[in-house]
């Protein structure tokens, strides 16, 4: 099976997550998407993220009904900070009848020749990628790359968290069900 695999802190997940994934779901010809929720980015600090398991509890609400959405916990397991090259390595062993590939947006994929290990990440994966408004692909940094044309909403998990703090609600921002968990614990004041 073809799977993709979107990284990231999901803090919090948002509908602009969702929709990118079930884009990749619908009009590729990778049947699942795999949500890695990341306990600590090496590119962002600690503190400024929401416990990992209330994160991943976030994740797994908003994908429950969906069977081509996934949720892992696998970089929970392996080695902090995470790195995507780790945790393929592992996967890869792991499943080797699955053949994946990394979904993210270009503003992430600007950054890819920083990544650890980015020369066999670029050899040995592809790259399914969304562009995100003010960060056009100008280099391919000569990954197997697919460009994706998805509907894409202008919000951020950081939009959200300001949002919260000043009291406002995240209504239709994020899944109904993960807007009255953060709610009812109080998330992101």
């Amino acid at each position: 099976m073809k799977i993709a695999l979107y990284f990231g802190s999901f803090n919090p997940i948002h509908s602009g997550h969702l929709i990118i994934a079930s884009h990749v779901a619908n009009y590729t010809d990778y049947s699942q998407v795999w949500f890695i929720v990341s306990p600590h980015n090496p590119f962002k600090t600690e503190a400024s993220l929401l416990n990992e398991y209330d994160r991943l509890h976030l994740v797994r609400l908003a994908v429950e009904d969906d069977p081509r959405l996934k949720v892992s916990d696998i970089e929970f397991k392996l080695p902090r900070p995470s790195y995507t090259i780790d945790t393929l390595a592992y996967l890869t062993e792991k499943y080797p009848q699955h053949e994946f590939a990394i979904l993210m947006g270009s503003d992430g994929f600007q950054n890819l020749p920083k990544w650890k290990n980015a020369d066999i990440l670029i050899s040995s994966y592809s790259f399914i990628v969304y562009t995100r408004p003010g960060f056009p692909i100008i280099e391919t940094h000569g990954t197997k790359l697919n460009l994706l044309d998805a509907p894409q909403l202008t919000i951020s998990a950081t939009y959200i968290r300001e949002t919260l703090k000043a009291g406002k609600t995240i209504r239709y921002l994020v899944p109904d069900k993960v807007r009255a968990y953060i709610e009812e614990n109080n998330y992101y004041k």
